[in-house]
């Protein structure tokens, strides 16, 4: 079983994020400036379209793309969530880190 979600917003900035969720333990992000914090419970990232929580068991990072902006996170993943873009200036969150 595959969920898949597409959200388009305004057409000035034509931006589109896929959401893809697989039987519940794998989930591949589209559209991901910035992961924030991860841990084996929550994952928080930036994307085009606000902060995006993810929320389970056993989470971890599978694969992470600056080239695509793209994250796979497997896990049991319980709740998705979005919030808007109240992120407060960090020092590049984890993409900051590893390419510097």
């Amino acid at each position: 079983m595959v969920v898949e979600e597409r959200k388009s917003i305004g057409s000035l900035n034509n931006v589109i994020q896929n959401l893809i969720l697989e039987n519940r333990n794998k989930l591949s992000i589209s559209g991901v400036k910035d992961v924030l914090s991860f841990d084996d419970q929550v994952v928080i990232m930036e994307t085009e379209l606000g902060l995006l929580t993810v929320k389970g068991d056993n989470l971890k990072i599978n694969k992470l793309s600056i080239d695509t902006s793209e994250v796979i996170v497997e896990g049991e993943i319980n709740n998705l969530g979005y919030s808007e873009h109240n992120k407060k200036e960090q020092d590049g969150g984890l993409f900051g880190k590893i390419f510097k």
